[in-house]
């Protein structure tokens, strides 16, 4: 390390032409033997100032990993079994840095635990009106079908029950955000089939793919896979299949398709629909943003300001359940018009 600094090698150089200038005198004022004293003084001064320059390099370098280690997490890093000087301050002073950004991490660390459970906690209180209120919905309905003469009516509550299930559906996702924000979630690491976990995310929206007259068509390669968690990859599979048939007319067809080649397996949705406007691209996965129609599209079933469908939850969740098993999600435009997700599981060994 010191031969490769080019602050040492200047000080050494000067200590080098000082010491010959010195040797060079003696020899002319006094002589040879005078020289080589000087000689041999010059070289005893230059080991002591590279031994001394070799420790302090060495202090500093195991300073250099301390901090690396705070970096990465390291708590218990301790920087105070310096000796007097210079770096003895600059270590202490490093010891204050590390005191007060552990601090600033676990109180973050609790800020954020503690809106987790909040949010946690008002989920929790939301699900049981919720199901009740759904419940006396149905069976209101039912009695008035029954009763005759009440169309209006049992038009309405249909239309409320429609709502209470979608409230129900973002109750649920906040939770699981809250869950995946707090590191509650443990995901396992099995392999995953390709074609069961398409048909895992496909089989809860099958009804919903007939009622809309949207074709689902998938294309997986026998043997496609990765290491990852089923359940939730499916849980965020199934939201961008949600996504993809809210902006698919009628008639229309949402594609899957799942590869595995040496580098990762890719999953990629595709849609018929009117594709998703350019400045909204870069926004489609941040939690709560609700971007404007792209041109030409059809209004969604039930997407008015009271619907919770399109809030802005399904695909922030998505992102967050395939992030954390270390996957990337990407969205853009086919090249023939609708939207495209990529969702992509690199391999751990190549």
């Amino acid at each position: 390390m010191i031969g490769r600094n080019r602050e040492v090698l200047r000080t050494v150089a000067a200590f080098l032409a000082v010491g010959a200038a010195c040797a060079l005198a003696a020899w002319l004022a006094v002589g040879a033997e005078a020289a080589a004293c000087v000689g041999c003084a010059t070289a005893a001064l230059l080991a002591v100032l590279l031994l001394a320059t070799r420790a302090r390099y060495r202090a500093l370098a195991r300073l250099a990993e301390q901090v690396d280690e705070v970096l990465h997490g390291g708590r218990d890093v301790s920087f105070e079994r310096m000796r007097e000087g210079e770096l003895a301050i600059l270590a202490s002073e490093l010891d204050k840095m590390r005191s007060r950004l552990t601090l600033a991490a676990e109180d973050l660390e609790r800020e954020k635990n503690a809106l987790a459970d909040a949010l946690a906690d008002i989920s929790h209180q939301l699900k049981t009106p919720l199901t009740s209120l759904g419940l006396m919905t149905s069976l209101v309905r039912g009695r008035l079908a029954a009763a005759g003469g009440h169309e209006a009516e049992v038009a309405r509550l249909r239309t409320m029950e429609r709502l209470e299930d979608r409230v129900e559906w973002l109750v649920s996702s906040l939770l699981k955000l809250a869950r995946i924000d707090a590191g509650a979630v443990r995901l396992a690491r099995t392999r995953v089939d390709g074609a069961e976990l398409v048909r895992h995310a496909a089989e809860p929206l099958a009804v919903a793919f007939d009622l809309a007259d949207v074709a689902l068509v998938c294309d997986v390669r026998p043997g496609a896979g990765f290491e990852g968690d089923l359940a939730w990859t499916g849980e965020a599979l199934e939201n961008v299949l949600k996504n993809c048939l809210e902006h698919t007319p009628s008639g229309g067809e949402v594609r899957v398709s799942c590869t595995e080649d040496a580098l990762a397996f890719r999953l990629r949705v595709e849609d018929t629909g009117p594709g998703i406007p350019e400045r909204d691209l870069p926004h489609v996965f941040e939690r709560f943003y609700r971007g404007a129609p792209a041109p030409g599209a059809a209004a969604v079933p039930g997407g008015s300001e009271v619907d919770p469908a399109g809030v802005g939850i399904g695909l922030a969740l998505a992102r967050s359940l395939v992030t954390a098993q270390g996957g990337s999600i990407r969205a853009g435009n086919a090249p023939g018009g609708g939207a495209r997700f990529d969702i992509v599981f690199f391999r751990a060994t190549v």
